[in-house]
C-alpha cells in the first residue's frame, strides 16, 4: 500500500448524495493546476496568437473531410451535425447582448443557484473561475465580453464510447456537443433571470482552448493524451464555456495527481495507432505537457471513423479516477493495463489490436495537405506550374484559375468559421 499525500473529496452531484473520495498517492503528488512559466505564456501570447485549427489547418480538414465523406455514413452524420448545429451556433453568438430579465440583487453571490441549474440541465461537472484571455483565439479578442468563466462538462455515453473507432462513437460525439450548446443557452436564460448577463460560448464555436480554465476550476488535469481528465468521467466529456458578470466565487486547481500518474501510466501513448502522443512532457508556448503531434493524429482520424482511440483506451475514462487511484495506491499498478478489456480495439480494414500489438502504416499514409487553405492553394500552383513549365502553358493558365478560385474562398471564409461548417454542409 503507497503512502497517501492528501485525498481529493468531491460533493455529489445531487444534495445528499455520497461523496467522491480520490487518494492521491504521495509519488504522484506535483502541483496543482498546470505547470507554466507565466512570462513564457505572456510572450506568446502577445506575439504569437492562438487561432482555431479550421483556420490554422483548414487545407488538412478539408482534405479530412472529403476522405470521411467517402463513407457515406460519416458523411451523413457530418453534415447532418452541421445542419442541427448550426441555430445553436447562431443563437449562443448573440448571447453577449441580451440584458438579464429581471433586477440583480446585488451582494447576493449566485455561484451555488447557478451550479445547481447546471446539474439540473445534466452536466456533469460545473466549476468558475476567471476568464484567461491568454488563451482567446486572435479573431475572437473582441467576443468575450464579461469577466468571470462558467465551466461546464457534459458526459459523453459510455457504452458508444467504448466502441471507439465506430460510427456508433462518432453519433455520439455529434449529439453530444448539441446537447451540451443547447443546455448552455438554457443555463444563459437562468442567469438572465439572476439579474445579469450570459454570454454563451458554443462547443462548436470556441473563443480558445478552455482546458486551463476548467483546470483552474477544479474540475481536472491535462492528460497525456492531451484531453482534460475529469473525476468522474476522465476524457468521457465535452467542454464549453458561459461568461458572466455575475456575482460568483471562484473555484480552485486541484492535484489529482494526473500529471505523475499519466508519466506512470501510457496506455494512451503505447496505443495510438498513429504514434501521435508524445512519451516525455515538454514546455510548449509555455506550458508544460505531452504533446500531440497533429500531422500523425489527423490521417488517423479521417480514413478511421475519427479514431478517439487515446479517449477509448484511457483507465481515467473506463474506470473514473477513484477506482483507478484507489487501485494505484493499494498495488502500485495502473488499473486495466495490458488486459484486453482496457486496451483492446478494432480498425475496420485492419483488424483486431491487443495490448502490444499496433497497425502498420507507410510514410505515404501521413502525407497530407497543411496549413491555411490559402497557403496550400499556392503551394499547389507553385507545384503544378513546375511541372506545366509556367504560366504559358495551357494546363499553367487552367492551374492559375483553380488558385484563383480557391484563394477567393479561403479568404472569404477566413473570418468567420461558422461559414465554414455551413460550406462543408452545403458542399
Amino acid at each position: 500500500m503507497l503512502k497517501i499525500g492528501h485525498t481529493v473529496t468531491l460533493p455529489s452531484r445531487k444534495p445528499g448524495g455520497p461523496l467522491l473520495s480520490i487518494p492521491v498517492p504521495e509519488e504522484l503528488e506535483t502541483v496543482p493546476g498546470i505547470p507554466m512559466r507565466e512570462e513564457d505564456v505572456d510572450y506568446y501570447t502577445k506575439e504569437y496568437p492562438l487561432d482555431t485549427l479550421n483556420v490554422e489547418e483548414r487545407a488538412s480538414r478539408d482534405w479530412a473531410n472529403r476522405i470521411r465523406d467517402l463513407h457515406p455514413e460519416m458523411r451523413e452524420i457530418r453534415l447532418e451535425h452541421e445542419r442541427l448545429n448550426r441555430g445553436l451556433i447562431e443563437a449562443a453568438r448573440l448571447t453577449g447582448d441580451l440584458e438579464p430579465t429581471a433586477p440583480a440583487k446585488y451582494g447576493k453571490d449566485v455561484t451555488e443557484e447557478i451550479r445547481a441549474k447546471a446539474y439540473e440541465l445534466g452536466y456533469l461537472e460545473v466549476g468558475f473561475t476567471a476568464y484567461d484571455s491568454h488563451y482567446t483565439y486572435g479573431r475572437k479578442r473582441d467576443y468575450v465580453k464579461f469577466e468571470h468563466a462558467i465551466c461546464l462538462a457534459y458526459e459523453q455515453d459510455y457504452e458508444p464510447t467504448q466502441t471507439i473507432p465506430s460510427v456508433d462513437a462518432e453519433i455520439v460525439h455529434s449529439s453530444t456537443y448539441r446537447t451540451e450548446g443547447a443546455a448552455g443557452l438554457e443555463l444563459g436564460k437562468f442567469i438572465r433571470t439572476l439579474g445579469y448577463r450570459a454570454q454563451i460560448h458554443s462547443p462548436n464555436d470556441n473563443t480558445g482552448p478552455y482546458i486551463p480554465m476548467f483546470v483552474a476550476a477544479g474540475l481536472g488535469q491535462l492528460g497525456a493524451c492531451g484531453y482534460l481528465l475529469t473525476p468522474r468521467a476522465g476524457s468521457r466529456c465535452r467542454l464549453m464555456v458561459i461568461t458572466t458578470d455575475a456575482e460568483v466565487t471562484y473555484d480552485q486547481p486541484v492535484d489529482f495527481g494526473i500529471h505523475a500518474f499519466c508519466q506512470v501510466c501510457q496506455v494512451c501513448v503505447n496505443r495510438c495507432p498513429g504514434r501521435a502522443l508524445m512519451r516525455d512532457k515538454v514546455w510548449w508556448r509555455g506550458v508544460q505537457k505531452n504533446k500531440l503531434y497533429f500531422k500523425r493524429c489527423r490521417p488517423v482520424m479521417a480514413r478511421y471513423l475519427g479514431c478517439g482511440i487515446c479517449m477509448k483506451v484511457c483507465p481515467i475514462q473506463k474506470y473514473g479516477m477513484q477506482a483507478v487511484l484507489e487501485h494505484y495506491a493499494a498495488t502500485g499498478n495502473v488499473l486495466g493495463k495490458g488486459t484486453h478489456d482496457l486496451e483492446g480495439y478494432e480498425i475496420s480494414g485492419k483488424g483486431y489490436f491487443g495490448p502490444g500489438e499496433l497497425p502498420l502504416f507507410d510514410r505515404t499514409f501521413f502525407e497530407m495537405p497543411h496549413g491555411r487553405a490559402e497557403d496550400w492553394a499556392f503551394e499547389e500552383l507553385k507545384n503544378k506550374l513546375k511541372e506545366t513549365g509556367g504560366l504559358e502553358d495551357g494546363e499553367g493558365e487552367e492551374a492559375f484559375g483553380v488558385f484563383k478560385t480557391k484563394l477567393a474562398t479561403a479568404m472569404s471564409l477566413s473570418d468567420d468559421v461558422l461559414a465554414m461548417e455551413l460550406e462543408d454542409y452545403i458542399a
